[in-house]
């Protein structure tokens, strides 16, 4: 969507608001032996007390309050009752809905003690975000973000899941534009003030970019087995620095 009233503006900042307090929540809540299914639970607590519903259940039906990805999954990962061990790589996908209002963000986390290289492809996918983030200006082009986030990706050692893309959010989940994680010269969409957009880097520690559906066809999974991490945040897009929305 594109924000042109203050009632918009505030709707969004709520939306958002709700992302961040339910991403704490899950963050403080991982260690060893709690289950993606209980983190799925307390989301849905956070949500009724705020007034939050899941965008992804009244969307698409999906069976989730929020999506757990594990390790090789990537991505709309389904919460199950197998609990998560040290080392797992865990990202959390929480998007809500709050009084019309869509607000998207994702974090990864490690269960510790977590190796050199999960904190490393850790610290990679939010430094990806940052570097796209830098480059979602208005008047800019789109594809500025992606080649700003692979440039960021391939300096790091690691490998950009080219097939899953930042998307347009607000009224909707996946609105227009998409928004690539690699750099597309042919794209010649440009961003433009108060357009709100979800960037999200989605990378791995394997050579493959490309990504496999599972059979509860839902969850995304890299093809050769690499460890995935996915760092996302709703911004506003101004002339200046973005403005965060979920953070």
């Amino acid at each position: 969507m594109t924000i042109t009233t203050e009632a918009e503006f505030r709707g969004m900042q709520r939306a958002g608001q709700v992302v961040a307090e339910t991403l704490r929540t899950l963050k403080a809540a991982i260690r060893p032996g709690i289950t993606p299914a209980e983190l799925d639970a307390l989301a849905g607590q956070v949500f009724g007390r705020c007034g939050a519903q899941s965008a992804p259940r009244l969307t698409y039906n999906a069976p989730v309050n929020v999506f757990v990805s594990v390790n090789d999954d990537i991505v709309h990962g389904l919460p199950t009752q197998r609990p998560l061990a040290a080392g797992d790589v865990v990202s959390i996908d929480v998007t809500p809905i709050v009084e019309g209002y869509i607000a998207d963000a994702a974090v990864t986390v490690a269960v510790p003690p977590a190796s050199p290289v999960v904190m490393r492809l850790i610290d990679c996918a939010e430094s990806a975000f940052q570097a796209g983030m830098t480059a979602a200006r208005a008047g800019r082009p789109v594809h500025g973000i992606g080649q700003a986030i692979e440039r960021e990706v391939k300096r790091r050692g690691f490998t950009v899941l080219r097939e899953l893309f930042g998307h347009g959010v607000g009224r909707a989940i996946h609105e227009e534009p998409n928004v690539p994680n690699y750099y597309r010269p042919g794209d010649r969409t440009r961003l433009h003030e108060g357009l709100v957009i979800a960037v999200e880097p989605m990378v791995s520690s394997g050579r493959s970019p490309k990504v496999r559906t599972r059979r509860d066809g839902w969850t995304l999974s890299t093809t050769d087995g690499g460890l995935a991490a996915h760092f996302e945040h709703t911004v506003m897009v101004r002339q200046g620095k973005p403005l965060i929305l979920t953070a």
